[in-house]
């Protein structure tokens, strides 16, 4: 008998209904002999009830094993219902594998991922993790398991004309069973309707109660229009790839959102956001300060309300070194939404640009926790070298390695990711690894600012102090500008006293 049969009987508890049946029978036999006695009966009665004990013993097996089953997933259901309180979203399937209807896949697992995210007492794997398992087919169970969580939500997305196709299905990971499950079939302009169901019906089915605030915010909607809402998901799509062009891209979709529809405060705040973060890295680039102080004010003015807009208005306040109402808008974003990554780590730049390690460091690690994003752990890391915390350093360079590693599965052509983990590598003592990581980085695009920045702290931190500076003004040359960070960052400690370094400092 295999192991699984074995696990299966005892399941639906078949020793205990045959057992039941014996005491029964057993009891029965007690009965008929004392009757037999007691009147004297010459027919074998008893024989006739043995008889029929052990022809009727299969059908109570197989009664048992049908019964069983289903009192079994009734009972794993009552206990799941109760119990899962951690789901990962994975990324849904784009049906047809149109290229022109990623984003639109991607997209939607992103925002039900981000909605889920604001439901008190569920807690959500990161986009990080989920896009990880991108493209590959297994046991949901598997991977719920690999990841720790009660739940697993998967799905479909397919776009035919006007029309959108969505299926989905929440898995309870222990017993295999569907919580949940739901075919959407309905106009391209339903989509943030779509959404929202799915975010409050996966909460259901957890047994969640959404408080009044989380059912708002589930409901209200960042546009009336799905053209807009298209444009802006392919925004996000280049943003979270955080380098010169791609930003530049992801601008350009913002702002063909605002064209369609002008009263679109999220596209706004996505404006302000890459127009800040292409002034972080290439401050060399005329306008980007000025088209992010404008944005933001803008989507502030469409809904002062959204906390995506303060956490904008935050971050291009910082860069106009505006700190005290930068702090103000970014402390404004993190309570009306706790959860806010964005406000969480533009905070924590801005901290660290003004050389308030400590804060920066916690900023750093609450924005890990909401999103497990290789930077805001890679810079939390960076904090605490700042600070002199070797052991949370440590700790810390390990736990960015592992995830750039999982970020570069999906995007093996980020050099922002590759640049970091190579100083990770080295950061732990695994140093030809990071050299060969940091080459990687400058072949995937030679000509990024930021990527040359971070090769100039990976040689500085090899003691190749010429090297470090030739590729520092290397960086420089091409745009890097960002003063207020080349002071506090720790990787450039050992050619801080360099005459070379301090006339770099002068000029910048």
């Amino acid at each position: 008998m295999s192991r699984q049969l074995s696990r299966e009987i005892v399941r639906r508890r078949i020793p205990q209904f045959v057992g039941v049946y014996l005491a029964a029978g057993w009891g029965l036999l007690e009965f008929t002999d004392w009757a037999m006695r007691r009147f004297a009966w010459t027919v074998p009665v008893t024989d006739y009830v043995v008889a029929g004990l052990l022809i009727i013993l299969p059908l109570v097996v197989y009664a048992a094993w049908s019964g069983g089953g289903r009192a079994a997933t009734a009972r794993s259901l009552r206990k799941a219902k109760g119990a899962a309180k951690s789901i990962v979203v994975l990324p849904f399937a784009n049906f047809g594998n149109s290229p022109d209807n990623e984003y639109l896949s991607d997209g939607i697992t992103e925002e039900i991922i981000n909605a889920l995210t604001r439901v008190e007492g569920l807690s959500v794997v990161s986009r990080t993790s989920a896009f990880a398992y991108k493209g590959k087919s297994g046991d949901v169970r598997k991977i719920g398991r690999q990841l720790g969580v009660e739940a697993v939500l998967e799905g479909s997305v397919q776009v035919v004309g006007e029309r959108l196709r969505v299926m989905t299905q929440l898995v309870d990971v222990a017993g295999g069973f569907h919580l949940w499950s739901e075919r959407f079939d309905r106009e391209l302009e339903d989509v943030f309707a779509i959404e929202d169901e799915i975010a409050e019906n996966v909460a259901r089915a957890l047994r969640l109660f959404l408080r009044e605030d989380e059912r708002r915010t589930l409901a209200k909607l960042p546009t009336s229009n799905v053209r807009a809402y298209e444009y802006y998901l392919r925004g996000r799509q280049f943003f979270h790839q955080s380098r010169k062009k791609t930003l530049e891209f992801a601008r350009e979709m913002f702002r063909r959102a605002i064209e369609v529809d002008p009263e679109y405060a999220l596209a706004y705040a996505g404006v302000a956001d890459a127009s800040s973060l292409i002034h972080m890295y290439y401050p060399s680039s005329e306008g980007n300060l000025d088209q992010a102080d404008e944005a933001s004010r803008k989507a502030l003015e469409l809904d002062p309300e959204l906390p995506e807009a303060h956490a904008a208005r935050g971050f291009a306040l910082s860069m106009l070194k505006r700190f005290d109402e930068a702090e103000r808008e970014f402390q404004t974003a993190m309570r009306l939404d706790p959860k806010l990554y964005e406000a969480h780590y533009f905070y924590a730049r801005s901290s660290f640009q003004q050389g308030k390690l400590s804060e920066a460091a916690r900023l750093f690690e609450e924005a890990a926790q909401v999103r497990e994003d290789y930077q805001a752990v890679f810079f939390a890391a960076q904090s605490h070298e700042a600070l002199g915390n070797k052991a949370e350093a440590e700790a810390l360079y390990h736990r960015a390695l592992q995830v750039s590693e999982k970020h570069m599965e999906l995007n093996p052509d980020d050099p922002r990711a590759a640049t970091m983990r190579a100083v990770s590598l080295c950061r732990v003592g695994r140093l030809e690894e990071g050299l060969h990581w940091a080459e990687q980085a400058l072949a995937i695009d030679p000509d990024d600012a930021g990527v040359r920045y971070n090769v100039a702290c990976l040689y500085a931190l090899e003691g190749e102090a010429d090297k470090a500076i030739d590729c520092l003004e290397d960086a420089i040359r091409v745009g890097f500008g960002n003063k207020g960070w080349i002071e506090q960052d720790p990787d450039l400690a050992s050619i801080r006293d360099h005459p070379r370094f301090e006339r770099l400092l002068k000029a910048l």
